[in-house]
């Protein structure tokens, strides 16, 4: 295990043993049709297909293996969209439209609204007017972090809570043909939503750690960013004055990235599930600190759902395109672009370090696929091993390889 004294940003991961390759022929994943609800906004798409879906290996606790279509199948941790044990206790469907000022929140049953302000004082009113805990299902749209505070007074409340992508909101609102925008009609459409739809709660143990986590990995990205723009504005400028005020300001951002390298390490080494997820990724050749940070900050559904749906979340499950007799090319869209960004990274390096993938690389290209669309389907592969490695609590030296 490093040491947390070390940069975060200088860790490579160190690979925890050699895998043994498989004689079995490997094939990409099958489009995920069930997103997870608890999205993130959802920011850059990619085009980039992969086009055909492959034989699955009988059911094995392999990372790499894949149920049979012919064997029966163990139930999913997670069902399609909702969690059936939970609502059938739920009898009140609330919809909160959150802002940065105030809640207006609407009782689908009773055609209630009731409009609060969003400090304390307001959160606190809003406890006191819904229904008991257990007995509603609370939807939320994801501001950006406006609904944070809340949805955390919501769940230590010990209230089903759902927060999705604002844009499941109003393509649902198109739906019904509403389209008329405000406050009010936002909660009311938000409510009866989460009565048509009724989207997986929440299921953070611990929402507080887990926000905290999500600024500072967020705000490392952030400084990234911004260190490279101001690279490249100080490699162009031609001033002395402006070259200096470049370096003041690439200096000033080093110092601030080793803090939140520093703050990171802390929280994540605070945490013993954490630390030890945290090692478990990083057993996987190809996956680095930064990209097992960000899992365990920006996916913590990762091990909870089957592999179609992991896949369907991040956005690397190609999803068809056909309609009568045309067929098109299948397309990833939509799902989390952070984590796609660094399982872009991760599965460059594993085509170099990891064995499994560049044997199931080294097949596609022999099959005529072209280059994105074997690396999109790489992270893809690579994302449903640590899926399954995080479900069966195996680290890749200590997985069992089939025959």
């Amino acid at each position: 295990m490093l040491k947390t004294s070390t940069s975060y940003s200088q860790m490579q991961s160190a690979p925890a043993g050699t895998a043994k390759r498989r004689d079995s022929k490997l094939s990409r994943s099958a489009a995920g049709t069930a997103g997870a609800a608890g999205d993130r906004p959802i920011v850059a798409r990619s085009s980039k297909t992969v086009q055909e879906q492959g034989r699955r290996r009988p059911r094995e606790y392999s990372p790499n293996s894949r149920l049979n279509r012919n064997s029966p199948r163990a139930a999913s941790s997670h069902s399609q969209g909702r969690d059936t044990f939970m609502m059938d206790s739920v009898t009140h469907f609330v919809g909160i439209d959150v802002s940065k000022d105030s809640f207006d929140t609407h009782i689908f049953e009773s055609g209630a609204l009731l409009p609060t302000s969003s400090d304390p004082q307001g959160r606190q009113q809003l406890l006191s007017a819904l229904p008991a805990p257990g007995t509603c299902l609370i939807v939320v749209e994801a501001t950006g972090g406006y609904e944070r505070a809340l949805v955390m007074d919501l769940v230590e409340a010990k209230h089903l809570v759902s927060v999705v992508n604002p844009r499941q909101i109003r393509a649902y609102a198109n739906a019904l043909g509403v389209k008329a925008k405000s406050d009010p009609i936002d909660a009311h459409v938000i409510a009866r939503f989460a009565h048509d739809i009724k989207p997986r709660p929440q299921l953070h143990q611990s929402l507080a750690a887990q926000g905290q986590l999500d600024e500072l990995v967020a705000r490392r990205r952030q400084l990234v960013e911004l260190r490279t723009a101001e690279s490249n504005r100080r490699g162009i400028a031609s001033s002395k004055t402006v070259r200096q005020s470049l370096q003041q300001s690439l200096d000033r951002i080093a110092k601030d990235l080793k803090k939140i390298d520093r703050a990171i390490l802390d929280l994540v080494a605070s945490r013993d599930d954490w630390q030890q997820r945290r090692q478990q990724l990083e057993s996987v050749p190809g996956i680095g600190p930064v990209t097992a940070v960000t899992l365990i900050a920006e996916l913590p559904e990762l091990g909870q759902l089957n592999r179609q749906q992991i896949a369907a979340l991040v956005g690397v499950a190609p999803f068809n395109r056909d309609s009568g007799h045309f067929h098109g090319q299948r397309k990833i869209s939509g799902g989390r672009g952070t984590v796609r960004t660094v399982l872009y990274m991760a599965a460059m390096a594993a085509l170099r370090s990891n064995p499994d993938i560049r044997t199931y690389a080294r097949g596609l290209y022999e099959r005529g696929k072209r280059g994105m669309v074997v690396l999109v389907a790489c992270m893809r592969k690579l994302l449903v091993i640590l899926n399954s490695m995080v479900r069966n609590g195996t680290t890749w030296s200590t997985r069992l390889v089939t025959a």
